[in-house]
């Protein structure tokens, strides 16, 4: 009776690590599966559907959070268990597409998630100037540039918390909530007459709502690409430069003809109408099987990692001078006229998405850092070119190349966090999060001191003030990347 009864509960597990895991059509993205089941296609709608395979029987009824085979043998005679990495599993990266239309697709939901929040950030600039000289005029620089401060900020610090809660399948909740706070935000910003009401509706509102797009935007685009994810990731940052273009330019045309108002809520039903194509086609394609925590404090005994988050602090604090203060600096010294001055923050983001693209092209090749730290230096130096530039000519060139090398601090710090992480795939969202949350803190209080500047200083001192925190954060970031690969000048790193 006892040997029936062992007999009984001899577990029959099997590898999974035949060819036939490949064609699980699970993974079948660019073919039609040869044999679909109900679960073939992972939805937002059902972010927990993986649950389906782990009925009892299934062989690949296996913990999915399990590196490598192993082997456990007791001694009542059971037999051995092997216990393999299902081909559903986040660190599975033999399943990941890489390709196909399912993933591109996501490529471009990013795309627009990328248009509508950074793209809105990018876009302070021109509300900048407009504030300073006809809605808030009694408002200081330094004041106005807290509301957009507190926006960049609020995007980066929602970012840390949105990504455990992606974490646990709620993409769709992300995705629907973050857009309806950033269109509700826009449109009462076109009701607001007094600083208290733009700070409610354009900081807190509307930084919130994109903070619940961003992480997520970037975690998915992790499970559907490996080998090319820094061109992806760029191209999906590029919205963000779309966005700076298309909405400055929007935003100065028709406030002439329909007023500060209805041109708000025009950008409004703008951002309303996009955030259509993110949740028509973005899928989530597979979840950590494991919930995380908000933190990953281990990963700061990484050095590399530590110095990478403070080099992006510091040059965060430095970066968003020109992308705030260049339309005012060109008005007030009277360098060009109103129209061309607008049109400047326009320059400078259409430069910007060749400055996402291709230095993340080419950081697949050469490595990360190797890509952002002369980016960076020349972001740097470019920043003291402003104290020079006093032609039309001279300004508009110096803006276009300043967007393009300034374009890399945005795309390509997830490619580093994501090349520091790949021995922990199932922590790039938690390591993501707590790095642009500390990085928020230098986004927060970078352009009010650089406004507190300019009403004690000038110009010429913020720029100053910019191009030396960009510069001690490329010495920073040469110094984690010497710490991760040593500091031969060829090393991929």
């Amino acid at each position: 009776m006892i040997n029936m009864d062992r007999a009984h509960l001899t577990p029959k597990v099997t590898s999974d690590s035949s060819p036939r895991a490949s064609n699980d059509p699970s993974t079948a993205y660019d073919g039609k599966p040869e044999h679909p089941t109900k679960d073939s296609t992972d939805s937002i709608d059902r972010p927990t559907g993986d649950n389906e395979h782990n009925s009892v029987g299934k062989e690949t009824d296996v913990p999915e959070d399990i590196e490598r085979e192993r082997e456990a043998k007791s001694g009542n005679g059971l037999e051995p268990v092997k216990i393999v990495r299902s081909v559903r599993d986040v660190n599975h990266v033999a399943s990941i597409p890489n390709g196909g239309l399912a993933a591109w697709l996501q490529v471009l939901g990013a795309f627009v998630l990328f248009f509508n929040s950074w793209g809105i950030i990018n876009t302070f600039g021109s509300y900048q100037a407009y504030y300073e000289t006809d809605l808030l005029p009694s408002s200081n620089p330094s004041s106005i540039s807290w509301i957009g401060s507190i926006q960049a900020f609020l995007l980066l610090i929602v970012g840390m918390i949105s990504g455990p809660i992606y974490d646990a399948g709620y993409f769709r909740t992300l995705l629907l909530g973050g857009s309806l706070l950033i269109v509700l935000g826009q449109m009462m910003l076109s009701l607001c007459h007094a600083y208290w009401q733009v700070l409610l509706a354009q900081a807190f509102c509307i930084g919130i709502g994109c903070g619940m797009l961003f992480v997520p935007s970037v975690a998915i685009l992790n499970t559907y690409f490996t080998t090319r994810i820094g061109m992806v990731v760029g191209i999906a940052a590029s919205g963000s430069s779309l966005g700076g273009v298309i909405y400055p330019v929007t935003f100065h045309k028709l406030i002439p003809q329909i007023g500060f108002g209805w041109t708000t809520r025009v950008i409004g039903f703008m951002i309303l109408g996009t955030q259509l194509i993110p949740a028509i086609f973005m899928r989530v394609r597979v979840l950590p099987a494991n919930k995380r925590s908000l933190f990953d404090l281990r990963a700061f005994l990484i050095p590399s990692y530590s110095l990478q988050i403070i080099g992006f602090f510091i040059g965060f604090m430095g970066l968003y001078m020109p992308f705030f203060y260049s339309q005012v600096y060109a008005l007030s010294d009277n360098i060009t006229n109103p129209d061309l001055a607008f049109y400047l923050l326009a320059i400078m983001n259409s430069s910007s998405i060749f400055g996402r693209i291709i230095p993340n092209f080419l950081a697949d090749k050469l490595g990360g850092f190797n890509v952002v730290i002369p980016c960076t230096l020349m972001s740097g130096i470019l920043c003291f070119c402003f104290i020079k530039a006093r032609s039309v000519a001279g300004l508009v060139v110096l803006m276009a190349v300043y967007g393009f090398f300034s374009g890399s601090f945005v795309s390509l710090p997830p490619k580093i966090i994501v090349e520091l992480s790949l021995d922990a795939r199932e922590k790039i969202g938690t390591r993501l999060g707590q790095s642009f949350g500390c990085v928020a803190f230098g986004l927060l209080i970078g352009t009010p001191i650089g406004g507190a500047i300019l009403d004690r200083s000038g110009f010429d001192y913020v720029w100053v003030f910019g191009g030396c925190l960009l510069l001690a954060s490329a010495a920073i970031l040469t110094v984690a990347r010497g710490l991760l690969r040593g500091w031969g000048i060829l090393v991929k790193a």
